[in-house]
Protein backbone atom coordinates (compact mmCIF):
# COMPACT_ATOMS: atom_id res chain seq x y z
CA UNK A 1 0.00 0.00 0.00
CA UNK A 2 1.04 3.62 -0.59
CA UNK A 3 2.77 5.15 2.43
CA UNK A 4 1.34 8.13 4.30
CA UNK A 5 4.17 10.42 3.13
CA UNK A 6 3.47 9.55 -0.51
CA UNK A 7 -0.24 10.16 -0.01
CA UNK A 8 0.53 13.57 1.51
CA UNK A 9 2.75 14.57 -1.42
CA UNK A 10 0.10 13.46 -3.90
CA UNK A 11 -2.53 15.41 -1.96
CA UNK A 12 -0.45 18.60 -2.23
CA UNK A 13 0.82 18.20 -5.80
CA UNK A 14 -2.42 17.18 -7.56
CA UNK A 15 -4.43 20.38 -6.82
CA UNK A 16 -1.45 22.51 -7.88
CA UNK A 17 -1.20 20.60 -11.17
CA UNK A 18 -4.82 21.44 -11.96
CA UNK A 19 -4.03 25.16 -12.01
CA UNK A 20 -0.79 25.10 -14.01
CA UNK A 21 -2.50 26.21 -17.23
CA UNK A 22 -4.81 28.79 -15.61
CA UNK A 23 -4.59 32.51 -16.34
CA UNK A 24 -4.09 34.25 -13.00
CA UNK A 25 -4.88 37.77 -14.23
CA UNK A 26 -7.22 38.28 -11.26
CA UNK A 27 -4.26 37.81 -8.92
CA UNK A 28 -1.82 39.86 -11.03
CA UNK A 29 -3.90 42.77 -12.36
CA UNK A 30 -2.69 46.10 -13.70
CA UNK A 31 -5.28 48.31 -12.01
CA UNK A 32 -5.41 49.44 -8.37
CA UNK A 33 -9.04 48.37 -7.82
CA UNK A 34 -8.50 44.93 -9.32
CA UNK A 35 -5.32 44.56 -7.24
CA UNK A 36 -7.27 45.19 -4.04
CA UNK A 37 -9.95 42.75 -5.14
CA UNK A 38 -7.29 40.15 -5.91
CA UNK A 39 -5.78 40.69 -2.46
CA UNK A 40 -9.22 40.16 -0.92
CA UNK A 41 -9.57 36.87 -2.81
CA UNK A 42 -6.20 35.68 -1.47
CA UNK A 43 -6.99 36.70 2.13
CA UNK A 44 -10.45 35.07 2.02
CA UNK A 45 -9.02 31.89 0.49
CA UNK A 46 -6.25 31.62 3.10
CA UNK A 47 -8.72 32.13 5.94
CA UNK A 48 -10.98 29.39 4.59
CA UNK A 49 -8.05 27.04 4.00
CA UNK A 50 -7.25 27.28 7.72
CA UNK A 51 -10.25 25.01 8.19
CA UNK A 52 -10.33 23.13 4.90
CA UNK A 53 -6.72 21.91 4.85
CA UNK A 54 -6.68 20.47 8.41
CA UNK A 55 -10.02 18.72 7.79
CA UNK A 56 -8.82 17.15 4.53
CA UNK A 57 -5.45 16.16 5.98
CA UNK A 58 -7.00 14.68 9.12
CA UNK A 59 -9.48 12.72 6.99
CA UNK A 60 -6.55 10.97 5.30
CA UNK A 61 -4.67 10.56 8.61
CA UNK A 62 -7.66 9.04 10.43
CA UNK A 63 -8.46 6.72 7.55
CA UNK A 64 -4.86 5.52 7.54
CA UNK A 65 -4.41 5.29 11.33
CA UNK A 66 -7.67 3.50 12.04
CA UNK A 67 -7.61 1.14 9.11
CA UNK A 68 -8.63 -2.44 9.82
CA UNK A 69 -5.10 -3.83 9.57
CA UNK A 70 -3.70 -1.43 12.22
CA UNK A 71 -4.25 -3.41 15.40
CA UNK A 72 -2.20 -0.99 17.51
CA UNK A 73 -4.67 1.91 17.07
CA UNK A 74 -6.61 2.96 20.17
CA UNK A 75 -10.10 1.47 20.21
CA UNK A 76 -12.71 3.35 22.28
CA UNK A 77 -16.19 2.20 21.23
CA UNK A 78 -17.91 3.97 24.15
CA UNK A 79 -16.26 7.41 23.60
CA UNK A 80 -18.81 10.14 22.87
CA UNK A 81 -17.60 13.54 24.15
CA UNK A 82 -14.53 15.74 24.68
CA UNK A 83 -14.85 19.31 25.92
CA UNK A 84 -11.43 20.25 24.59
CA UNK A 85 -12.25 18.85 21.16
CA UNK A 86 -15.61 20.65 21.08
CA UNK A 87 -13.87 23.95 21.87
CA UNK A 88 -11.46 23.47 18.98
CA UNK A 89 -14.21 22.36 16.58
CA UNK A 90 -16.43 25.38 17.28
CA UNK A 91 -14.03 28.14 18.34
CA UNK A 92 -11.61 27.94 15.41
CA UNK A 93 -14.27 28.23 12.64
CA UNK A 94 -16.08 30.95 14.60
CA UNK A 95 -12.92 33.07 14.84
CA UNK A 96 -12.23 32.55 11.14
CA UNK A 97 -15.80 33.56 10.22
CA UNK A 98 -15.50 36.72 12.33
CA UNK A 99 -12.19 37.63 10.68
CA UNK A 100 -13.52 36.82 7.21
CA UNK A 101 -16.69 38.83 7.83
CA UNK A 102 -14.74 41.87 9.06
CA UNK A 103 -12.33 41.82 6.10
CA UNK A 104 -15.15 41.36 3.59
CA UNK A 105 -17.32 44.09 5.11
CA UNK A 106 -14.51 46.64 5.10
CA UNK A 107 -13.38 45.74 1.57
CA UNK A 108 -16.91 45.75 0.20
CA UNK A 109 -17.44 49.35 1.26
CA UNK A 110 -13.92 50.43 0.29
CA UNK A 111 -14.27 48.91 -3.20
CA UNK A 112 -17.87 50.02 -3.81
CA UNK A 113 -17.97 50.55 -7.62
CA UNK A 114 -20.13 53.68 -7.15
CA UNK A 115 -17.60 55.24 -4.82
CA UNK A 116 -15.15 57.69 -6.43
CA UNK A 117 -11.53 56.65 -6.12
CA UNK A 118 -9.43 57.98 -3.29
CA UNK A 119 -6.14 56.48 -4.44
CA UNK A 120 -4.42 56.09 -7.80
CA UNK A 121 -2.31 53.29 -6.36
CA UNK A 122 -0.92 52.23 -2.99
CA UNK A 123 1.42 55.23 -2.85
CA UNK A 124 -0.57 58.00 -4.57
CA UNK A 125 -3.83 59.62 -3.52
CA UNK A 126 -6.36 61.30 -5.81
CA UNK A 127 -5.97 65.05 -5.39
CA UNK A 128 -8.70 67.64 -5.93
CA UNK A 129 -7.20 68.80 -9.22
CA UNK A 130 -7.39 65.32 -10.83
CA UNK A 131 -10.30 65.11 -13.25
CA UNK A 132 -11.65 61.62 -14.00
CA UNK A 133 -12.14 60.41 -17.57
CA UNK A 134 -15.83 59.80 -18.23
CA UNK A 135 -16.77 56.85 -20.44
CA UNK A 136 -20.36 55.92 -21.28
CA UNK A 137 -20.72 52.19 -21.94
CA UNK A 138 -23.58 50.63 -23.87
CA UNK A 139 -23.93 46.84 -24.18
CA UNK A 140 -25.42 46.06 -27.60
CA UNK A 141 -26.23 42.77 -29.35
CA UNK A 142 -23.42 41.59 -29.53
CA UNK A 143 -20.86 44.33 -29.22
CA UNK A 144 -19.80 47.17 -26.96
CA UNK A 145 -20.27 50.87 -27.66
CA UNK A 146 -18.03 53.32 -25.77
CA UNK A 147 -18.87 57.02 -25.81
CA UNK A 148 -16.40 59.66 -24.63
CA UNK A 149 -18.63 62.70 -23.99
CA UNK A 150 -15.78 65.08 -23.12
CA UNK A 151 -13.70 64.10 -26.16
CA UNK A 152 -16.75 63.96 -28.43
CA UNK A 153 -15.87 60.55 -29.90
CA UNK A 154 -17.18 56.97 -29.73
CA UNK A 155 -15.81 53.52 -30.48
CA UNK A 156 -17.12 50.01 -30.97
CA UNK A 157 -15.25 47.11 -29.36
CA UNK A 158 -12.26 49.28 -28.45
CA UNK A 159 -11.62 51.10 -25.21
CA UNK A 160 -8.65 53.26 -24.23
CA UNK A 161 -7.66 55.37 -21.24
CA UNK A 162 -4.52 57.06 -19.94
CA UNK A 163 -2.75 55.29 -17.09
CA UNK A 164 -3.00 56.67 -13.56
CA UNK A 165 -6.13 58.66 -14.44
CA UNK A 166 -9.38 57.72 -12.66
CA UNK A 167 -12.10 56.44 -15.01
CA UNK A 168 -15.77 57.06 -14.33
CA UNK A 169 -17.81 54.46 -16.24
CA UNK A 170 -21.54 54.96 -16.74
CA UNK A 171 -23.00 51.68 -17.94
CA UNK A 172 -26.28 50.64 -19.56
CA UNK A 173 -27.61 48.21 -22.20
CA UNK A 174 -29.80 48.45 -25.28
CA UNK A 175 -31.80 45.25 -24.79
CA UNK A 176 -30.97 42.34 -22.48
CA UNK A 177 -28.71 42.34 -19.45
CA UNK A 178 -24.96 41.96 -19.93
CA UNK A 179 -21.96 42.23 -17.64
CA UNK A 180 -19.07 44.62 -18.29
CA UNK A 181 -15.81 43.01 -17.19
CA UNK A 182 -12.13 43.91 -17.61
CA UNK A 183 -10.34 41.54 -15.19
CA UNK A 184 -7.12 43.59 -15.10
CA UNK A 185 -9.02 46.79 -14.28
CA UNK A 186 -11.82 45.97 -11.83
CA UNK A 187 -14.64 43.56 -11.06
CA UNK A 188 -17.62 42.95 -13.32
CA UNK A 189 -20.57 45.35 -13.35
CA UNK A 190 -23.96 44.56 -14.84
CA UNK A 191 -25.32 46.52 -17.79
CA UNK A 192 -29.13 46.65 -17.84
CA UNK A 193 -31.60 48.38 -20.18
CA UNK A 194 -33.28 51.56 -18.86
CA UNK A 195 -30.91 51.49 -15.89
CA UNK A 196 -27.48 52.94 -15.25
CA UNK A 197 -24.76 51.32 -13.18
CA UNK A 198 -21.42 52.88 -12.40
CA UNK A 199 -17.82 51.82 -11.97
CA UNK A 200 -14.84 53.85 -10.77
CA UNK A 201 -11.47 52.36 -11.62
CA UNK A 202 -7.93 53.20 -12.72
CA UNK A 203 -5.30 51.47 -14.85
CA UNK A 204 -1.76 51.74 -13.52
CA UNK A 205 0.26 49.98 -16.21
CA UNK A 206 0.29 50.59 -19.97
CA UNK A 207 -0.63 47.66 -22.15
CA UNK A 208 -3.42 45.85 -23.95
CA UNK A 209 -5.98 44.02 -21.80
CA UNK A 210 -9.00 41.84 -22.49
CA UNK A 211 -12.56 42.92 -21.84
CA UNK A 212 -15.75 40.97 -22.40
CA UNK A 213 -19.31 40.27 -21.36
CA UNK A 214 -19.49 37.94 -18.36
CA UNK A 215 -23.24 37.36 -18.63
CA UNK A 216 -24.75 35.09 -21.30
CA UNK A 217 -26.90 37.10 -23.70
CA UNK A 218 -27.52 34.98 -26.78
CA UNK A 219 -25.91 33.54 -29.88
CA UNK A 220 -23.16 36.15 -30.25
CA UNK A 221 -22.18 36.21 -26.58
CA UNK A 222 -18.91 34.29 -27.04
CA UNK A 223 -17.50 36.95 -29.38
CA UNK A 224 -18.71 39.93 -27.37
CA UNK A 225 -15.14 40.95 -26.58
CA UNK A 226 -13.01 44.07 -26.83
CA UNK A 227 -9.52 45.35 -26.06
CA UNK A 228 -8.73 47.88 -23.37
CA UNK A 229 -5.63 49.97 -24.10
CA UNK A 230 -3.78 51.51 -21.18
CA UNK A 231 -1.80 54.43 -22.62
CA UNK A 232 0.35 57.35 -21.66
CA UNK A 233 -1.37 60.74 -21.76
CA UNK A 234 0.35 61.61 -25.06
CA UNK A 235 -0.61 58.30 -26.67
CA UNK A 236 -4.20 58.70 -25.51
CA UNK A 237 -4.38 62.17 -27.07
CA UNK A 238 -3.10 60.70 -30.34
CA UNK A 239 -5.68 57.92 -30.12
CA UNK A 240 -8.43 60.50 -29.68
CA UNK A 241 -7.10 62.48 -32.66
CA UNK A 242 -7.16 59.33 -34.79
CA UNK A 243 -10.78 58.74 -33.84
CA UNK A 244 -11.66 62.33 -34.71
CA UNK A 245 -9.98 61.87 -38.06
CA UNK A 246 -12.10 58.83 -38.94
CA UNK A 247 -14.73 61.13 -40.48
CA UNK A 248 -17.61 58.92 -39.35
CA UNK A 249 -20.26 60.56 -37.17
CA UNK A 250 -22.41 58.59 -34.73
CA UNK A 251 -25.78 60.24 -35.18
CA UNK A 252 -29.09 58.75 -34.15
CA UNK A 253 -29.81 57.06 -37.47
CA UNK A 254 -26.36 55.44 -37.54
CA UNK A 255 -26.81 54.31 -33.97
CA UNK A 256 -30.09 52.60 -34.88
CA UNK A 257 -28.22 50.66 -37.55
CA UNK A 258 -25.45 49.81 -35.09
CA UNK A 259 -27.98 48.67 -32.51
CA UNK A 260 -29.19 45.85 -34.74
CA UNK A 261 -27.88 42.44 -33.64
CA UNK A 262 -24.58 41.47 -35.24
CA UNK A 263 -21.73 39.14 -34.39
CA UNK A 264 -17.95 39.63 -34.45
CA UNK A 265 -18.28 43.33 -35.13
CA UNK A 266 -14.91 44.89 -36.10
CA UNK A 267 -13.49 47.89 -34.26
CA UNK A 268 -15.11 51.14 -35.36
CA UNK A 269 -14.33 54.73 -34.46
CA UNK A 270 -16.61 57.73 -34.67
CA UNK A 271 -15.35 61.29 -34.98
CA UNK A 272 -18.41 62.81 -33.33
CA UNK A 273 -21.45 61.77 -31.32
CA UNK A 274 -24.98 63.16 -31.40
CA UNK A 275 -25.80 65.32 -28.39
CA UNK A 276 -27.65 63.41 -25.69
CA UNK A 277 -27.29 60.05 -27.44
CA UNK A 278 -26.36 58.14 -24.31
CA UNK A 279 -29.26 59.67 -22.37
CA UNK A 280 -31.65 58.70 -25.17
CA UNK A 281 -30.33 55.13 -25.09
CA UNK A 282 -30.69 55.05 -21.32
CA UNK A 283 -34.22 56.41 -21.41
CA UNK A 284 -35.10 54.29 -24.50
CA UNK A 285 -36.56 57.22 -26.41
CA UNK A 286 -34.89 56.68 -29.77
CA UNK A 287 -37.52 56.47 -32.51
CA UNK A 288 -37.11 53.35 -34.62
CA UNK A 289 -35.13 51.45 -32.01
CA UNK A 290 -36.04 47.79 -31.86
CA UNK A 291 -36.02 48.20 -28.08
CA UNK A 292 -38.27 51.26 -28.03
CA UNK A 293 -40.66 49.49 -30.35
CA UNK A 294 -41.00 46.69 -27.83
CA UNK A 295 -39.37 43.96 -29.91
CA UNK A 296 -36.68 41.92 -28.20
CA UNK A 297 -36.52 39.09 -30.73
CA UNK A 298 -33.08 38.77 -32.34
CA UNK A 299 -31.27 36.33 -34.58
CA UNK A 300 -32.28 32.75 -33.91
CA UNK A 301 -34.77 33.86 -31.24
CA UNK A 302 -32.13 33.65 -28.51
CA UNK A 303 -33.47 36.71 -26.70
CA UNK A 304 -37.16 36.22 -27.35
CA UNK A 305 -37.93 34.55 -24.05
CA UNK A 306 -35.81 37.00 -22.03
CA UNK A 307 -37.45 39.95 -23.78
CA UNK A 308 -40.92 38.59 -23.13
CA UNK A 309 -40.13 38.44 -19.42
CA UNK A 310 -39.15 42.12 -19.48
Amino acid sequence: MMSLSKLSRLFLVFPAALFVGCNTVLLHPAGAVAAQQGHLIVVATVLMLLVIIPVMVLTVVFAWRYRKSNTSATYLPDWDHSTQLELVIWAAPLLIIIALGAVTWISTHTLDPYRPLRRIDAAQTVTADVKPLTVEVVALDWKWLFIYPEQGIATVNELAAPVNVPIDFKITASSVMNSFFIPSLAGQIYAMPAMQTELHAVMNQPGEYDGFSANYSGAGFSDMRFKFHGMSAADFDRWVSQAKASGQALDRSRYLQLERPSEREPVQRYSSVADGLYESILERTLTGSHVAAGSYAVMGGDHAEMGAQR
